[in-house]
Formats: structure tokens, C-alpha cells, sequence
């Protein structure tokens, strides 16, 4: 089995999850709890988190309904590492959304977050959850906005497409981040009820040096092309993205909204 999504700038998330947490974790840690919010997490639950990349989302489930009833899937080994290392007791599995290694109706809930629009086959995807949870139990999944809702991808993409007119901006290669897109794929795969939220985190910064290191460290699809871009074009996409920040000389925050669906299985 392919250990990582065939999706581009996917392979990129190889990096341990200290790498992670420089770039994406600061806004990940925040979203966990709302989603777990949106998506109604009770304790008493059984839960599967999908796509638990260092474990964000799955040290809130455990800190609601203990280590002992929550699986993490991933299909990235360094993730699947920092996932056990941080949350000792959890079943964390390697494998792939599209084909999740666990049994049938085997929980109350499975969510994925930020995960969706990495996947090599959605409507796979959206259907194992649906599999992997009881009849009547709930699938639930989020990311982000990158019209426009998650400003410090935003920013980046702006400012690289001043640079490169060809830059991947992830609003036009990536699904999911428009409303009811989400919806469309679970109400596709079978499931009812399906509700749409939109869900706001932020995220501080000691300076501009401080959100360049992200890009930096390589990870997704902006980190990707900031490595892929010669020396002199980086440090003009570095410009442009401080220009539109206003050239900050110290702290400030970036907010982030993501589209959230949550839907339940038949039965």
C-alpha cells in the first residue's frame, strides 16, 4: 500500500510532527476543539479520527473520551510516530483514508480534519467513514476556506503569484474549501441529516521571521513551491507577503475559517 495520498504536495507531510507544528499544528490545535464541537462529540463515544497527522484532533478526543476508545488513522509514518508519542494508549494505524484499516460500525463517530482535499479518491474516502461508523452514527469533516478564509495560505499564494503566475494556489487545485462541497460529497456517499458550519481559529506570530520559518519548513502545498522556487524568488515572495501584511516590526494574527459538514449514517 502507497503510505502517503497520490495528491500533489501531499508527499511533503513525510516531516515529523515538530515539522508540522511550525506551519499548519498552530492552526490545527485550535480547530480540534471546535470541530469536536461542530461534531457533537460526546463522551460515552467511540471515535476514529482520520487523517490525525501528529495528533491534534486526537488528544482532544482522548481528553473527552479517554485514549482507550479513540483509533487514529494516518498515512504518514512520522505522523503515525508523533501521533503515539503524544498520546500514549490511543490505536494509531497506518493507512489511507480511501481504505481505512479498521472494522465495520466499529465507532460512534469518525472525523476528518483538514484531510479531505488530500485524499487521491473522495468519494472513497467519504464512503469508508460512512463504514466505519455504526448505523446512526456520525461522519463529520472540515477544511479550510483558501479563497479567502485562511489568511496566512492566502497571503502566501498572493504573494507567490506575483512571483510565479503558475504557483498551485490551493484555492483553484484543491476541493472542498467552497460552501456545500463538503455536503455534496457525503450526501453522495448515503449519508442524512447533513448540517454545514463554518469554523474560525487565529493564530499570533512574534513577527514576520516567525511565519516565514513555516514555508520553510517544506510542508504542503505552499511549503512545497516556497522550497521549489530559486533563492531570489523566494525572498521576493518573502517581500511581497510582508508588504501585504503592512511590514509588521512585531507581533500580529492571522485568521483562519474552514467549512465544516457533519452528516449521520442511515439506520
Amino acid at each position: 500500500m502507497d503510505p502517503v495520498p497520490d495528491v500533489e504536495g501531499a508527499r511533503s507531510f513525510r516531516q515529523p510532527g515538530e515539522v508540522y507544528d511550525l506551519f499548519m499544528g498552530r492552526y490545527s490545535r485550535s480547530l480540534a476543539p471546535v470541530f469536536a464541537d461542530a461534531a457533537r462529540v460526546a463522551s460515552g463515544s467511540t471515535a476514529l479520527d482520520v487523517g490525525c497527522g501528529p495528533g491534534a484532533l486526537t488528544t482532544v478526543l482522548v481528553d473527552r473520551l479517554g485514549a482507550d476508545v479513540v483509533t487514529a488513522v494516518d498515512p504518514s509514518e512520522p505522523f503515525v510516530a508523533s501521533c503515539r508519542d503524544r498520546n500514549p494508549g490511543v490505536d494509531v494505524r497506518l493507512g489511507r483514508a480511501e481504505d481505512l484499516p479498521v472494522d465495520d460500525a466499529s465507532a460512534d463517530v469518525a472525523l476528518a480534519q483538514l484531510v479531505l482535499h488530500f485524499t487521491s479518491d473522495p468519494a472513497a474516502a467519504a464512503a469508508e467513514m460512512s463504514r466505519a461508523v455504526r448505523p446512526g452514527g456520525t461522519v463529520a469533516a472540515c477544511v479550510w476556506d483558501f479563497a479567502a478564509g485562511m489568511e496566512m495560505l492566502r497571503v502566501y499564494w498572493d504573494a507567490a503569484l506575483v512571483v510565479d503566475p503558475d504557483a498551485p494556489d490551493e484555492a483553484r487545485t484543491l476541493r472542498f474549501g467552497k460552501p456545500g462541497e463538503i455536503a455534496d460529497l457525503f450526501e453522495a456517499a448515503g449519508l442524512v441529516d447533513v448540517e454545514e458550519s463554518e469554523l474560525s481559529v487565529s493564530s499570533t506570530y512574534r513577527d514576520l521571521d516567525e511565519l516565514w520559518s513555516g514555508f520553510l519548513a517544506g510542508i504542503g502545498p505552499a511549503g512545497t513551491h516556497c522550497l521549489s522556487l530559486a533563492e531570489d524568488e523566494r525572498a521576493r515572495v518573502r517581500s511581497e507577503v510582508g508588504r501585504r501584511l503592512g511590514d509588521p516590526t512585531g507581533g500580529f494574527t492571522l485568521g483562519a475559517l474552514a467549512r465544516c459538514a457533519v452528516a449521520r449514517r442511515p439506520g
